[in-house]
Order: structure tokens, then C-alpha cells, then sequence
């Protein structure tokens, strides 16, 4: 029986082959398997790498001095990214020197961990809360106490930040007789005296006034809903007795201190390499004060990472201290490459593979 005729002002039939929606299948597939914040971050992510790399080089003129990329030095980029593979891994090991000794889990999955806690903080706002989470979580899967995890995270995470101001103030006291003073150290300094304030409290907390601060916390937790106040205090006052014990171990407390300075160093080398392999030697002083400055500003929760921060007050102060402006914009970009963009594809692989 054949099929009645349509009639004339019908719409087509719509064609059913194969192809029709192929695009769309992969993308159906690809959000299955991915968060909607996950997909919104690789977005945002990806604008900021596009803003970041292809349109302010041009804004800042960078394409009138492209010569200087064809005198880049290839030897010094690899030396570059060697000098950050070090600073991660005496960060790590920072991490190991709080940690109480045979609890720690061995260096590769400790790198890993740092890896995937740097990632996190590299993609979101404030970040570091974020990774500080996820990396408390991944030692205690590792068969770290959850105590000392908790205390080796927190621990490291203001220790390094009272090295890098330590470091920076040192660099001011040398950098300023010879280049006078800028509107922005003061902003740095008054970031960092709050971070010292921060840990100055938080020590007296846990050390002096443990006990007062217990109640004070048990009240707070009281009152949310689904937190057991007593187990909140009861971390708090061992976390208090854990750094007691660390002020009393000089060795110890020596040796993270040590880490982090290095880790710091470090980094501030590979930005000094990278800039330097396109052509431009920066001053010590110089290096360690747009470095210092860049990366204390970066400690306000502004942009992931300090992602666009950090990159804009190293360019300007690197010019300030004599830079050409071509090799600082082009190294500050290659030095923020292996800094901050690497880091989160090989965070992610770190993820997975623990």
C-alpha cells in the first residue's frame, strides 16, 4: 500500500542520516562525564590564556620587537623550567620537613599530591582554601593523621608566606638607597605586615591561649549545623600541641624554613633565566623586589593564582629597575608558563594517577 501524498505547503521531512547532530553527540558526551564548574573554569581558563598571551603582548608593543625572539636563548628557557621543577620540589620537601617523621608518604606521591593542590589553586578564586582542602584530604587517604595533616598544610602554607616577605623586606633594605621608593612597596608591606599579624595571632592561639581559644571555637561550632563542636576543639588543641612541639624542635623548624627559602629562591632564579634568554641580565636587588612584590600582592583573593597580578607587576617593576621592555614582557610570559599554566595540566595527571 503506498504511502498517502503530502500535501503541497507541508514541510519537509526531516533528513535522517547519520550525520545530522554528530557535533553535538561528543559534547552531550563530554558534559556527562564533566561538571558544569568544571567546563565553566576550562572556559574562563582558556579566555585568560587567549587575553593573557595573544592580545596584551600587542597592546604593549611587543610585535615591534619580535627580533628579540629570534636571539632567544633555547639553552636558558630548559634551565628556566629546570629552576621551577626544583622550587616544586623543595616545596615538597618543605612540606615532608613538618610532617612527623615515618608518617609522611614517600616523595613521589608527597610531589604528586603538591602538584594537584597547585592545580586547584591555580583554577579558582582563593584558591589556595580549595587546594589546601583537597591536598588535607589526599594525605589522609595516604595514611597521614588527619592532625598532622591539617597542621603540616597550615603550617607550610603561612611559614612560606613569612619567607617571602622576610625575603622581600631584606631586598627593600638593599633596593631603595639605590632606586628610591615606589607606592606599591608600601601596598606590598602592608599586605605582608598583615599575613605576619595573621601568624603572629594564630601562634599566640594556639600556644599561649589555648584553652580561652578552645571555648571561643567550641561556641562558634556549636551553632553550626551538622559540626560536633567537641571534635572542632579537640583538633584545635591538638594542633596546639603540635606546634608547640615544632617551636621546640630547632632542627626541625630549620630545615622547613630552609625548604621554603629555597623553593622561593628558586622560583625568583627561574624568572631572572627566563628573562634572561631573551637577552636582558636583571640586578639581584631589582629581581628579588619585583618578585617579592609581585607574589605578595598575589596573596590577595583577587584572579586565581594572581593570574593577571602577578604578571602585570612584574613587567612594570622589571622596566623600573632597567629592563627593556620587550625581554621583561616576553620573559615575565615565559616564566609564567611553566609557573602557572603547566601546573595545571600536570596537576591534573597527578590527580588521576593517585
Amino acid at each position: 500500500m503506498s504511502a498517502a501524498p503530502l500535501p503541497p505547503d507541508a514541510p519537509p521531512e526531516p533528513d535522517p542520516s547519520p550525520e545530522d547532530g554528530s557535533d553535538a553527540a561528543p559534547r552531550k558526551r563530554w558534559r556527562r562525564f564533566l561538571p558544569a564548574p568544571v567546563v565553566q573554569i576550562g572556559r574562563l581558563l582558556i579566555v585568560a590564556l587567549i587575553v593573557e598571551y595573544l592580545v596584551v603582548p600587542q597592546i604593549a608593543g611587543t610585535r615591534k620587537a619580535l627580533h628579540t625572539l629570534a636571539d632567544v636563548n633555547p639553552l636558558l628557557l630548559l634551565l628556566g623550567v629546570a629552576l621551577e621543577v626544583g622550587a616544586i620540589a623543595s616545596y615538597t620537601l618543605s612540606t615532608r620537613a613538618i610532617l612527623p617523621s615515618g608518617t609522611y608518604p614517600g616523595f613521589f606521591r608527597l610531589l604528586r599530591i603538591q602538584l594537584t593542590t597547585l592545580s586547584v589553586s591555580h583554577c579558582v578564586p582563593a584558591g589556595s582554601a580549595a587546594g589546601t582542602s583537597l591536598g588535607y584530604r589526599l594525605l589522609a587517604a595516604a595514611g597521614v593523621e588527619r592532625t598532622d595533616a591539617a597542621f603540616a598544610l597550615a603550617t607550610q602554607a603561612l611559614g612560606s608566606a613569612i619567607v617571602l616577605n622576610a625575603i622581600f623586606w631584606l631586598a627593600l633594605v638593599v633596593s631603595i638607597p639605590v632606586w628610591g621608593v615606589s607606592p606599591l612597596y608600601l601596598t606590598a608591606a602592608a599586605v605582608g605586615a598583615l599575613l605576619v599579624g595573621l601568624f603572629v595571632t594564630l601562634v599566640l592561639a594556639f600556644t599561649r591561649g589555648a584553652r580561652r581559644a578552645g571555648d571561643v571555637i567550641y561556641r562558634v561550632a556549636a551553632r553550626i549545623p551538622l559540626v560536633d563542636p567537641d571534635v572542632v576543639r579537640g583538633l584545635f588543641i591538638a594542633l596546639g600541641v603540635r606546634m608547640t612541639e615544632l617551636g621546640r624542635d630547632r632542627r626541625t623548624l630549620g630545615r622547613a624554613i630552609g625548604w621554603a627559602a629555597l623553593n622561593w629562591l628558586l622560583d625568583a632564579a627561574s624568572l631572572e633565566v627566563f628573562v634572561g634568554a631573551f637577552g636582558h641580565w636583571v640586578n639581584p636587588d631589582g629581581l628579588v623586589v619585583a618578585f617579592g612584590l609581585a607574589n605578595v600582592l598575589a596573596a590577595l583573593p583577587i584572579t586565581p593564582g594572581g593570574l593577571g597580578v602577578v604578571e602585570a607587576t612584574l613587567t612594570s617593576a622589571l622596566v623600573g629597575f632597567d629592563t627593556p621592555r620587550a625581554a621583561a614582557l616576553l620573559g615575565v610570559v615565559a616564566y609564567r608558563l611553566v609557573n602557572f599554566w603547566l601546573p595545571i595540566p600536570l596537576g591534573g595527571a597527578a590527580y588521576l594517577s593517585l
